[in-house]
């Protein structure tokens, strides 16, 4: 159960960013962050908002500190 949880929290920070401004970033980040954090927690038998609240703020930070160069998914939802 901790390798998943721990695998999850070096996969979320792969996927957590698009857009071009650091604000997209970080929101998109958050989202897909809260997202995989609730369904891996709620897997390994956790709490779903606990693992909502700690992989939205892992992505969120992940989707803040990058840049667009680094990793970028593409625009995000709310621009196109």
């Amino acid at each position: 159960m901790k390798i998943i949880k721990l695998v999850s929290l070096v996969i979320i920070p792969l996927i957590s960013a698009c857009g071009e401004t650091t604000t997209d970033r970080a929101l998109s980040g958050g989202a897909i962050g809260a997202g995989v954090g609730a369904v891996g927690s709620t897997i390994t038998g956790g709490s779903p908002i606990t693992g909502a609240i700690v992989g939205g703020a892992a992505g969120a930070a992940t989707g803040g500190l990058t840049k667009e160069k680094d990793l970028n998914l593409g625009k995000p939802i709310w621009r196109k």
